[in-house]
């Protein structure tokens, strides 16, 4: 009996093409790289620093505050921001005197640049949809400005994981430990 062999150059063919769908794959479904532009992030994130973003996470489960993800702009979805998850639907958020409340309590937020400027009243987060803020308070473009709002859930593109340049910087992103609040204020810490 005769055995026969696939060619060497066939074997090469196959296992090139099942690599590149492999990582179309991965690309298109489970996590992209994203370029952070501008300082709306700062301290946490810095301009040209590159992420990892998982793509697939919020098909399992809902965003949660505390939360590093980036969005379409709901004004021009080609444009993409990153910001932090500050409520989550059936919430309340307010700014007042510098402080964040949600559902009536203070945050601690160690991770921002300066306390916010200006007051926001109570708003009521609607269902599908997120409140977000820069790190960067006061030179951000977030929920607060009326051309961004809320961020339905549509619009989000995925959760940032990882800093993976420059190497100096590299690092996981975790949620920050938040206390149990009133009114189911969630404490996160995964990712």
């Amino acid at each position: 009996m005769i055995e026969i062999k696939k060619s060497e150059y066939r074997e090469n063919v196959e296992a090139f093409a099942i690599a590149v769908v492999t990582i179309l794959f991965v690309i298109i479904f489970v996590v992209q790289s994203f370029l952070v532009r501008g300082s709306s992030m700062e301290p946490t994130l810095l301009d040209g620093e590159r992420l990892l973003v998982n793509k697939f996470i919020f098909k399992i489960r809902e965003p949660k505050i505390g939360d590093i993800i980036v969005l379409k702009y709901p004004k021009d979805p080609t444009k993409k921001f990153i910001k932090r998850v500050i409520a989550v639907p059936n919430d309340t958020v307010q700014i007042r005197d510098g402080v964040v409340y949600v559902n009536g309590e203070a945050i601690n937020e160690p991770y921002i640049k300066e306390k916010p400027e200006l007051d926001f009243d109570w708003v009521n987060v609607p269902e599908r949809t997120v409140f977000v803020m820069g790190d960067n308070r006061n030179g951000s473009k977030d929920s607060r400005d009326p051309d961004v709002g809320f961020i339905p859930y549509e619009n989000i593109v995925g959760k940032a994981i990882f800093i993976f340049w420059p190497v100096p910087k590299v690092q996981v992103l975790f949620n920050p430990k938040y206390p149990e609040l009133n009114d189911g204020f969630r404490q996160v810490m995964d990712y």
